[in-house]
């Protein structure tokens, strides 16, 4: 009885730090200013960690290593008053991303100069961290990416993300959460507070899973055209840059870790000694 309790105490410490062994690897940017200077050293570090260097070619890709949305080339037919689709970046400009939203739609910004005010009709709250327009779901905070290579409808999954959001001046109500390719939620943070037309940067790097889907949970208020917002009372957030690692096809199913198999050789030890302690005369 002895020995059975010392093997289950063995197999109970060797799953343990097989879980352990599996969990991802995270480690999270954030950093927030009245200012882009205040956030550029935090966006810089944690575009070195994802890797592709600093010059952006075709579809906003960065040496094959790494994409990067700023809205900028966003054209009028799909900026404010008009919708930017769903798909726009990997069908348009094929980057490897698809949004979604429980709102109605989304909508990037005006130029300046145009009938449609700038900064959705909000110069006061708002300022773009690359000059000059930014992103936001209508009628609902929440933005989900999914990812995909780039121009197909092969589903792919990325291991880091990171944005930057606008006018975040209430904590706790404005987030990123990432899930991986089981829809299983690795990894929550909340945004860091930047005030008034503030700036913050928030994303994460994750080695030992995978990313496959982002939920982007801007404020707690909403915008429902420009100049208009869903209730006068709570913090408004809108989005600038995106930044992601390459999307990449899954493809291979991670093989058992070392102490998982180790464990289940445990276990099958032990029920074979029950066996052998069953028989008659044992």
């Amino acid at each position: 009885m002895k020995r059975l309790s010392m093997f289950a105490a063995v197999i109970g410490l060797s799953m343990a730090c097989a879980a352990w062994a599996d969990a991802p690897v995270i480690v999270t940017y954030e950093s927030a200013g009245a200012n882009a200077a205040a956030i550029t050293a935090t966006r810089d570090a944690f575009r070195s960690a994802v890797g592709g260097g600093t010059a952006a070619g075709a579809n906003g890709s960065f040496g094959g290593l790494r994409r990067e949305i700023n809205w900028d080339g966003v054209p009028s037919t799909s900026s404010d008053p008009n919708p930017l689709a769903g798909n726009f970046f990997n069908a348009n400009s094929p980057r490897g991303v698809v949004l979604s939203t429980p709102g109605t739609g989304f909508l990037v910004s005006a130029n300046a100069g145009g009938a449609t005010p700038v900064l959705f009709g909000f110069p006061n709250d708002f300022q773009p961290f690359s000059a000059q327009k930014l992103f936001t779901a209508v009628n609902s905070n929440i933005t989900d990416v999914r990812f995909f290579i780039p121009g197909t409808a092969t589903a792919a999954s990325t291991s880091a993300f990171g944005l930057i959001f606008v006018d975040v001046e209430v904590a706790g109500a404005t987030h990123l959460d990432f899930f991986d390719m089981s829809d299983t939620l690795i990894w929550s943070h909340d945004a860091a507070v930047a005030g008034n037309q503030g700036l913050s940067f928030l994303g994460a790097t994750v080695s030992g899973s995978s990313i496959g889907r982002v939920r982007i949970t801007s404020g707690l208020n909403t915008i429902v055209s420009n100049g208009a917002v869903g209730n006068p009372n709570d913090d408004v957030v809108v989005m600038d840059d995106f930044l992601y690692a390459e999307p990449l096809q899954v493809t291979a199913v991670p093989e058992p870790s070392t102490m998982a198999l180790t464990a289940f050789g445990l276990l099958g030890l032990v029920a074979a000694r029950r066996r052998l302690s069953a028989r008659p005369g044992a």
